[in-house]
């Protein structure tokens, strides 16, 4: 009968347990002094050694004549608890023995000498899975069981532990195993096996393997059952993993924003039958690597990437801002949840994240306009216009910034209460970016006149809206500007909401609302009503107001 690697490979001392040393020491000198605890908790993430370590560990105070606190492997006792034929060891699952009667078991049984071994060792795996109830009738014997008893509690979610088992146990952290060990020590496994892997293959799977050492020689034994030349593209194709290469290339079309490439990548990704959801966990893996080269002087120190990779990783990173780097990431973190839990529709969210990254301004979340605006204090400060990431006309440079509050120019339209369109003013040049660093310049209104935005136009509607609740509604898209004759400027989308708002009453009510926040006297606040294209009022912001301002080459 075949025997899985992971098993045939599973080290029988603690000197060929990897990357655990700062525990295997301890337990070794515990065990050459006889100094050992009453009840061990080993925790760590899957794969990383703790059911091994345990079940050496019942070996070595058993073991008749233990090499250097590690267990002989020849002895009677070795070999009983080896081929499970030794009562005195027990190794239970509590996620599937879990009640408070499996615990009353073993609680009845401890008080009885071993029957052939010098000690009793239960092993409990998975001990987090233990009801309350199982919890509570471990503690008393966990604190003190007979001399003759250890306990050995494994977990991998140490945090669902009551705090009360935790203090009672000398408690081990197994650490994820690092990159260089699992590419050495499957290197090795896949040479004894006859295998022919090469070393960048061996990387490959040591890196999707996460630190577990179970995960990548389960992984090494399904590359191998090709029975050919491991290599990268054989790990890939096996995983569903379109590599490094291909999600570098997906990322440069993101900052491209190159829609062709990204559709295409999703759709040989489908038509390959890979899952969508290895595609993205590789794509957050490329952008946790963009986030450590941004924001660490020491980039190299926390990435296991070649140079090759860790220059191109470079490059791209210096394409994207932090903000736009977290923005993006808060999508796929998003996109991946809803993969999860939505099977059928994978690819249209994978295709919908990607698009909205391209374009910041599809972007509505915190984060994105967070990464808006810190594209706009670096235009600010720098006098360099925006750019944006979405393909968009050239726009002459910024050569000079208007101390003047931003503004948008706004064509003529027809209305019967619009005023006549006022003639441009002549204005004096503007001081340099240099002088006035802080300044946001003013577009120019060659066309038409200049509206100034009111800012606070939010605080005006919430006024309205302790008085009168209807009219409020009416406001919801409205925007509010100045004009060169100080008059106030109030655009719709619709005429109904025209029509509601031009009785004299609301009108009244409008009128004290915005005095108040310009500080003025209602009765000389002139307020003129216009319609204004309903696609236009939706899209447009003070971000994009302010956006514009920074590309304006006036």
């Amino acid at each position: 009968m075949h025997q899985a690697l992971y098993r045939k490979w599973r080290p029988q001392t603690f000197d060929d347990v990897c990357g655990q040393d700062h525990i295997t020491s301890v337990l070794r000198y515990e065990v050459s002094q006889n100094a050992l605890s009453h009840a061990y908790l080993f925790c760590g993430s899957r794969g990383t050694g703790k059911t091994t370590c345990a079940k050496i560990l019942a070996k070595a105070v058993n073991c008749l004549s233990p090499v250097d606190g590690s267990p002989c492997g020849k002895c009677a006792a070795c070999l009983s608890i080896d081929n499970g034929s030794a009562t005195d060891v027990l190794e239970m699952d509590a996620a599937s023995n879990n009640g408070v009667e499996n615990i009353r078991d073993i609680r009845d049984e401890v008080v009885y000498t071993p029957s052939s071994l010098r000690y009793r060792v239960y092993i409990v795996d998975e001990v987090h899975m233990l009801s309350q109830s199982a919890f509570n009738a471990l503690l008393k014997t966990l604190e003190e069981p007979p001399s003759h008893v250890i306990f050995i509690l494994a977990t991998t979610e140490l945090h669902k532990l009551p705090a009360t088992i935790v203090s009672r146990c000398q408690r081990f952290d197994f650490r994820r195993i690092s990159l260089s060990v699992l590419a050495a020590r499957i290197s090795y496994i896949a040479q004894q096996e006859g295998m022919e892997l090469e070393p960048a293959a061996a990387e490959r799977i040591a890196r999707m393997a996460q630190g577990g050492m179970r995960d990548a020689i389960s992984l090494l034994e399904l590359c191998g059952g090709t029975r050919k030349k491991i290599d990268v593209a054989t790990v890939d194709e096996m995983m569903g993993s379109g590599g490094r290469e291909e999600m570098l290339s997906i990322v440069e079309a993101i900052a491209s924003a190159d829609y062709d490439a990204i559709f295409a990548t999703v759709s040989e990704a489908v038509a390959s039958s890979r899952d969508l959801t290895v595609f993205w966990q590789d794509l957050i893996s490329v952008y946790r690597d963009l986030l450590v080269v941004k924001t660490a002087s020491n980039a190299t120190n926390y990435l296991d990437l070649t140079d090759t990779e860790t220059a191109k990783l470079t490059e791209l990173a210096g394409r994207f801002k932090k903000g736009t780097l977290l923005a993006h990431c808060h999508l796929l973190e998003d996109a991946l949840f809803a993969m999860q839990s939505a099977n059928a529709v994978k690819r249209m969210i994978a295709e919908l994240t990607l698009v909205r990254m391209c374009d910041p301004t599809l972007d509505t979340s915190a984060e994105g306009l967070l990464a808006r605006v810190e594209r706009l204090e670096d235009a600010v400060a720098t006098g360099v216009p925006v750019i944006s990431a979405a393909p968009a006309k050239k726009t002459a440079p910024v050569t000079e910034i208007s101390k003047q509050p931003a503004s948008v120019p706004v064509a003529p339209t027809a209305s019967k209460t619009t005023p006549a369109a006022s003639k441009p003013r002549d204005t004096k040049p503007s001081q340099t970016a240099s002088q006035t660093p802080s300044a946001i310049g003013t577009a120019s209104a060659q066309a038409g006149r200049v509206l100034h935005r009111i800012r606070g136009f939010m605080n005006c509607v919430e006024r309205v809206r302790r008085e009168d609740t209807m009219a409020a509604s009416f406001l919801t898209d409205a925007r509010a500007f100045l004009d060169e004759s100080e008059q106030v400027v109030l655009q719709l989308s619709n005429s109904f909401a025209e029509m509601m708002l031009n009785e004299p009453s609301t009108k009244e009510l409008l009128c004290r609302a915005i005095a108040a926040e310009l500080k003025k006297d209602a009765s000389t606040v002139k307020l003129s009503i216009e319609i204004v294209d309903k696609e236009a009022a939706s899209n447009d912001t003070v971000l994009d107001d302010l956006l514009d301002a920074a590309n304006s080459n006036e």
